[in-house]
């Protein structure tokens, strides 16, 4: 077995061919102004993409009762209830789905639906 030479100042440098021996400018480009883009879309993300909520979330207001489960239960805090008990929410690009809310309604007021279930994957990869 052959032993790896230990890095010394001497031997320290990259070879020519090398990508470190180079450096070239890596700066990302500059995200787009944001007075040229259409003030009724709300952007996000360095390219600038809209980004739409991944889920869909129904409250049945006729059959809740206003015992608060599910905003006390959600971990991302998004369901909100307004002065009279009744859940809403006021950012939905936050939900992550965990359908926490919707498993614990005693009243099965609320639906939890993907919003677009093709492009849920398993684990490895596969549909």
């Amino acid at each position: 077995m052959q032993k790896k030479k230990a890095r010394t100042p001497d031997n320290d440098t990259a070879p020519e061919n090398h990508p470190a021996a180079s450096p070239q400018d890596t700066a990302s480009p500059a995200p787009p102004d944001p007075a040229a883009l259409d003030p009724e879309i709300e952007y996000r993300g360095k390219k600038g993409q809209k980004i739409k909520p991944l889920f869909t979330v129904t409250f049945f207001y006729e059959w809740c009762k206003s015992c608060g489960i599910c905003s006390a239960l959600c971990p991302q805090k998004i369901i909100l209830q307004d002065e009279t008990g009744k859940p809403y929410i006021d950012d939905m690009d936050n939900c992550i789905g965990c359908r926490f809310c919707e498993a614990h309604c005693p009243d099965f007021a609320i639906t939890v639906k993907d919003r677009y279930p093709d492009r849920r994957r398993k684990n490895d990869g596969s549909k």
